[in-house]
């Protein structure tokens, strides 16, 4: 079996990925993730994880490169990281009371076979009050945080529901990742 790259530098994808009892290395990509104007959520993350996978493949032949990018949409309005408090703070208000998705698309590279996965979970969130968002905007969480929230952290009390994978949303579905291996290493 080729070695298995990691294309992130996020700590919650490598703590995600190790639960699966797999070797792997970390290696990040340096491409840039603006997104084109129009963009969906789906096609960003699909277009970000495909050139992240490949960026590292480039630089290290004949290792899997599992490449991986989360975005959160409500309706065709992307949530990106904040800048700062006050952007956490619309940005939660934004999501309070609403629906929104998280969508995190995968790409498996090993030289010029690709293999894809996209994953989309749907949460709800409960009605929050002007006090709750400023208090959890202020904290560190939200500024490391695609939406400005981190579920895994303090805005799992903001959560009234889910639809979908749990692992998608704190930054690596893990059923989709161990299906892409598999079927890699039923076709090696």
């Amino acid at each position: 079996m080729k070695p298995l790259i990691l294309a992130s530098a996020s700590t919650r994808r490598h703590e995600l990925l190790s639960r699966l009892g797999i070797d792997f290395e970390v290696r990040p990509a340096a491409i840039d993730e603006s997104p084109q104007p129009g963009e969906s959520a789906e096609a960003l993350a699909t277009r970000l994880a495909l050139a992240k996978a490949r960026a590292v493949n480039e630089s290290h032949p004949g290792c899997r490169v599992l490449g991986a990018d989360t975005v959160v949409a409500r309706e065709e309005t992307i949530l990106d990281k904040p800048a700062d408090a006050e952007q956490a703070r619309r940005r939660l208000a934004a999501l309070s009371g609403r629906e929104h998705r998280v969508v995190t698309a995968l790409a498996l590279v090993e030289g010029e076979e690709v293999a894809q996965a996209l994953v989309v979970t749907r949460l709800w969130f409960r009605t929050l009050d002007a006090e709750e968002i400023a208090l959890y905007a202020n904290r560190p969480e939200p500024l490391d945080a695609a939406g400005a929230y981190a579920v895994q952290g303090g805005a799992a009390a903001f959560v009234s529901r889910l639809s979908g994978s749990y692992t998608n949303v704190v930054g690596l579905p893990l059923a989709a990742v161990e299906s892409l291996l598999h079927r890699a290493r039923a076709g090696a």
